[in-house]
């Protein structure tokens, strides 16, 4: 019998709270696919060649699922505690009709038991394709062909992980469960949906003195972060400390303010406030900002890191991929830095040893760097000189315009890392050719890059050749092809831990503020029967019911878009010190994301309480 009456309650909790299920879907799938990472392409790929990020990826990983677990079980304890409120008379009936307490606590049992097995079941096959499009993605960001390294894998390692933090929060919600059930009187559960609401208006002024105040504490945090920027705002604690409190109490401020200005407002717009049935929506949403502006302020909080965390990650990745281009301008790179350059005839040694450069490879370069000699060139801030003739033609492999300033002049270091694969690791002075002639030789540089489509093989047989050089000479080799790899580390672990944390937060807000809605959309249903019975159509109900939904979602969303611009000012300076920054793509990216979660939610929890309302 129990199983069959919790078989039945889970089913239509699939038709009256699927945001609920949706969030468990959710953050299965989102857990699933983040602590699948060793079996995507991209990780393969680095674990193949022996890439040390690896270990530290999947390191960061761990840790990092803790935290994110631990936001999901209080994501779910939330949630579940809102679908017992919702059902506290029913469940007062099963007493009523003979059920004991421990009877009713094992039908909570079952049902979220059931719940919970249709939640993994669904979110693990959504992560399994969701794990797929990921490497798909992260393999697509890198110029390299390893379209063969893309495959749809289950990961049992990700599987088991999931299903263990899963099945403990579970358990947690049924032991929770059950203790309230049997702590709760019949009378409780019965009249558990009947909430007096008093509505107190407050006076404007306070409403005024409250905004003013709430604006001075943002602008006052603001201030500090970008006074003394993102790294010591947040690292140092003296100033972190101050610096959330005024933003916390500032944005607290303007949500318990904003009943009072917007009451004032549409009440001095007749035409507005009398229009449809605007007053009853006014006053419903007012009601609630005036007991929930503190989930407001929670939810506002929580887009603010999911919005900021998820465009920085995305601008550095792009800052990122920035600088793998200037860092490796070319295929490969030998210099030869010993002491006093004993030259090398490179295309002669890869010859002798059966390589034809005229075959393999599609361009090649030998760079001689001389000392900066102060007396000679005029210039102390460099330490190393190149001719101008040899500058532009490097500059011309790489589709650069020509050097014309003056001569000598000093080459920034920005531009004097695109010389050589892997950098110079020095300024170095452009000067006339025939300057070269009196300073001493500091550097051989020899430059290339391959012909044909087998690079790899290309790569391992020049690598064969000069490698051996290294028992007389002090060389350093740099190739495209591993500065890739390491970059590519690099990106993973800076896109994957943002995209981890920006989409747990995002998750958290709007499964919070939707969850929100629906409870307060079922307190609202005798109203919109009264409604009804007063001649309001149908379609005013509904579009009332959504307005409601609308402001909940509206508000917090703009204010954390306030917040999140200031703080992506601070979050760029500190990028812009390693790289340039593309701020309009992570923008446009994150706009994407949170169109797609925020108001995927958005339309679900309107529907849901349209379907309240017609229902009532």
């Amino acid at each position: 019998m129990f199983s069959k009456l919790a078989l039945r309650n889970v089913r239509r909790s699939f038709r009256d709270y699927g945001v609920y299920l949706l969030t468990l879907t959710f953050g299965v799938c989102l857990f699933y696919t983040f602590n699948s990472l060793e079996g995507q392409g991209a990780m393969v790929y680095l674990a193949q060649n022996g890439n040390p990020i690896v270990d530290a990826i999947m390191i960061f990983m761990d840790i990092f699922s803790v935290f994110v677990a631990v936001v999901l079980a209080c994501l779910i304890l939330y949630a579940n505690r809102f679908l017992l409120r919702r059902r506290k008379r029913e469940l007062g009936t099963y007493l009523l009709l003979g059920l004991s307490q421990g009877q009713v606590s094992r039908l909570l049992f079952l049902e979220t038991g059931l719940i919970g097995l249709i939640s993994l079941a669904a979110g693990l096959a959504l992560g399994v394709a969701a794990s797929f499009g990921m490497s798909a993605l992260t393999l697509s960001m890198f110029e390299l062909d390893l379209s063969g390294m893309l495959a749809l894998t289950f990961s049992p390692r990700a599987a088991g992980r999931t299903a263990l933090y899963f099945g403990v929060i579970f358990l947690l919600v049924m032991a929770l469960s059950g203790v309230q059930v049997s702590r709760a009187k019949l009378i409780d559960l019965i009249h558990g949906e009947r909430k007096n609401e008093i509505l107190k208006p407050r006076p404007l002024m306070v409403a005024v003195l409250q905004f003013v105040l709430g604006v001075i504490c943002l602008l006052a945090a603001y201030a500090i972060l970008l006074r003394f920027g993102m790294a010591v705002a947040v690292a140092v604690l003296p100033i972190c400390i101050p610096m959330l409190t005024l933003g916390s109490v500032g944005t607290l401020l303007v949500f318990r303010s904003l009943s009072g200005f917007v009451m004032k407002f549409v009440q001095g717009h007749p035409g507005l406030y009398f229009k449809n049935l605007n007053v009853f929506t006014l006053r419903q949403w007012i009601s609630k900002v005036h007991t929930t502006y503190l989930a407001q302020t929670v939810v506002c909080i929580l887009l603010l890191l999911a919005i900021g965390i998820t465009a920085s990650s995305l601008g550095l990745n792009s800052t990122l991929s920035a600088m793998t281009d200037g860092e490796a301008p070319f295929d490969i790179t030998v210099q030869n830095q010993s002491g006093d350059v004993e030259r090398v005839d490179f295309d002669a040694l890869l010859r002798e040893g059966g390589f034809d450069p005229g075959k393999g490879l599609a361009w090649s370069m030998d760079t001689l760097f001389y000392y900066n000699r102060k007396e000679i060139t005029g210039v102390e801030e460099a330490s190393g000189a190149i001719k101008v003739s040899d500058l532009n033609a490097l500059l011309a492999r790489q589709g650069k315009a020509s050097y014309t300033g003056p001569l000598p002049a000093p080459l920034d270091f920005g531009e004097s890392n695109g010389l050589a694969t892997g950098g110079l690791g020095m300024v170095c002075v452009v000067i006339p050719d025939e300057m070269a002639g009196q300073l001493d030789i500091r550097r051989q540089v020899w430059s290339a890059d391959y012909a044909g489509e087998a690079q790899g093989e290309t790569e391992d047989q020049l690598l064969q050749l000069v490698w051996p050089l290294n028992e007389q000479l002090a060389l350093r080799v740099d190739t495209r092809l591993s500065i890739y790899a390491d970059m590519m580390g690099n990106k993973i672990l800076a896109l994957f831990l943002g995209l981890y944390l920006g989409f747990t937060f995002l998750l958290a807000a709007a499964a919070v503020l939707a969850l929100q809605q629906l409870s307060q959309g079922a307190d609202n249903t005798g109203r919109y029967a009264i409604l009804r019975r007063l001649g309001a159509e149908e379609k005013q109900v509904k579009r009332s019911a959504t307005q409601q939904v609308a402001l909940a979602f509206l508000l917090p969303l703009v204010l954390a878009l306030v917040h999140s611009a200031v703080g992506m000012k601070a979050a760029n300076d500190i990028i812009l010190s390693v790289g340039k920054v593309d701020s309009a793509a992570s923008s446009l990216i994150t706009a994407g994301v949170i169109l797609v979660v925020y108001g995927g939610y958005f339309l679900a929890t309107a529907l849901a309480c349209r379907r309240m309302a017609k229902n009532a």
